[in-house]
């Protein structure tokens, strides 16, 4: 693995990412448990992509002074493909969120501290998964070609997936958790644990977070090659994958209240996974410019929501309706 970053810009992001989780957590600690209103989470989602916005700019003025001005347009461009990817993808994972709030009908008020602890170990858990793809990529060419054909076959399997109702009754980890973990019937405020007639058990507010981390480990699994097809440079990759993953509390707020609106968004997920796994695939043999994917990916998303809403049911349910509750 190599990086054409400068150090002090190694530094810089870490110091934005641990600001940010420092903001976010003294605002969260001092507003306490409660429901986040759309209007509170398109304020935290603008100023997330600002951010992530402002970053690339810093991005690209430190590889065009360091570099030149060629190196600069392609890293930016790199960076902001990049994002847009991760940002695409963790809409599913958002889904897959709210699956799981409804399941266990999770208060409004506790789904906050769930969300910033599935942040944190999806921060360090993705790091770890990008240096280590990193290294097998630069080892292996090879294993791009997997990388390809398990995203294509992802894709392949999503469109077909798409629009049927997702439910936790046969989720093999669910029935796990559930044979390990003795869970209370009720929630304890926001405790993972507590004392229910005469035995300590845990909460099912410890549940969702296990299966809220399980969550993110299966979608990082997609994501981390998705990125690699657009970038090899670890730095490009990390930074842009981070900060995506930042701003997914506050989307998952924003979009929860719009579930019904995007119900086609699967299907442009699935063609954006097919999408960039036949570019894996073809590496070797047909060069696509990072800008070109950067078109792609912009364009099926705009095409895949503006025929979401165009299409909308005025009164339905949402992707989560009709799920039993624990």
């Amino acid at each position: 693995m190599h990086t054409l970053a400068p150090l002090w810009l190694w530094f810089v992001f870490a110091a934005v990412v641990l600001a940010a989780l420092f903001i976010d957590f003294v605002v969260l600690k001092k507003q306490g448990a409660h429901a986040v209103s759309v209007p509170e989470a398109a304020r935290w989602s603008a100023l997330w992509v600002a951010l992530s916005l402002a970053f690339n700019g810093l991005l690209w003025w430190a590889f065009h002074q360091s570099q030149g001005a060629e190196v600069g347009q392609a890293k930016a461009v790199e960076f902001l493909t990049g994002y847009l990817i991760e940002k695409s993808l963790a809409v599913d994972n958002i889904f897959v969120f709210l699956m799981i709030f409804t399941y266990f009908s999770v208060p409004p008020a506790y789904q906050k501290r769930v969300l910033m602890i599935g942040i944190i170990g999806a921060m360090v858990l993705r790091t770890v998964m990008i240096l280590l793809g990193g290294w097998l990529i630069s080892e292996f060419h090879w294993v791009l070609y997997l990388f390809g054909a398990f995203l294509l076959l992802t894709g392949i399997k999503m469109w077909w997936a798409a629009g049927e109702e997702p439910s936790l009754d046969d989720n093999p980890a669910h029935k796990l958790l559930k044979r390990v973990l003795p869970v209370s019937p009720r929630f304890d405020g926001e405790s993972f644990w507590t004392m229910h007639n005469g035995v300590r058990m845990a909460t099912p507010l410890l549940m969702v977070v296990a299966l809220v981390g399980i969550t993110d480990v299966i979608f990082a699994v997609d994501s981390i090659p998705a990125i690699y097809a657009i970038t090899d440079d670890p730095f490009i990759v990390l930074t842009s994958n981070i900060l995506a993953i930042l701003g997914l509390r506050a989307m998952y707020f924003l979009l929860a209240a719009m579930a019904a609106k995007f119900h086609l968004l699967s299907y442009g997920l699935a063609v954006i996974l097919v999408f960039i796994g036949s570019k894996m695939l073809l590496v070797d043999f047909v060069k696509i410019p990072v800008w070109a994917s950067l078109v792609a990916v912009i364009g099926i998303l705009a095409v895949t929501m503006v025929w979401s809403v165009k299409t909308a049911p005025s009164i339905g349910p949402s992707r989560t309706a009709g799920i039993d509750k624990a």
